[in-house]
């Protein structure tokens, strides 16, 4: 066995990278406080080619140092956009045809697991706060709720590694499985 090295992986130039086709998906950060949990997401937005991704309310923005730590220039590569409410992203995505999927741990929650996205549409994912979690009139606003099954004491998962998982989960849903 042998480690492969950084030039036989195949990565793509970031000019190559904006060309490909992206999975339909749109990725929206309810109020993230951390900016090391945001360079972490733009990074798995980068490598699993997810159109979009959506910084709302105090969620921070690049250019910033403490993004690019966990970014690692995932902020070049990934198109993202801004909106000072979450709110008003929602409305525009639903306009624009996506299902408004929110993650959390609600009453009405589907399991990720058992989740089944359609291949012919579009999704927006919502991931909250850090303590939190998704806020309550965002929540109001999505179309479908999903949650990660969990067995432990804390029942409660960091945004980025949340956001890994659903988001490895649906791509393989939709693109691979």
């Amino acid at each position: 066995m042998r480690k492969l090295k950084a030039d036989e992986l195949g990565r793509l130039s970031v000019a190559d990278y904006k060309r490909e086709v992206k999975v339909g998906i749109v990725v929206v950060l309810d109020n993230v406080r951390s900016m090391h949990n945001i360079g972490s997401v733009f990074r798995t937005c980068d490598a699993l080619k997810v159109e979009k991704l959506v910084l709302c309310g105090i969620t921070a923005t690049p250019p910033h140092r403490e993004i690019q730590k966990t970014a690692l220039d995932a902020t070049k590569s990934v198109t993202w956009k801004y909106y000072e409410q979450t709110e008003d992203a929602i409305g525009e995505l639903k306009r624009l045809g996506y299902e408004i999927v929110g993650v959390e741990q609600t009453d009405s929650s589907v399991n990720l697991m058992d989740y089944k996205p359609e291949k012919s549409r579009k999704y927006a994912l919502v991931f909250g706060n850090e303590v939190d979690g998704v806020d309550e009139g965002v929540l109001g606003l999505c179309d479908r709720l999903v949650e990660i099954p969990q067995w432990g004491t804390k029942h409660s998962l960091n945004i980025a590694v949340s956001a890994g998982i659903v988001l490895w989960d649906m791509v393989w849903k939709l693109e691979k499985g």
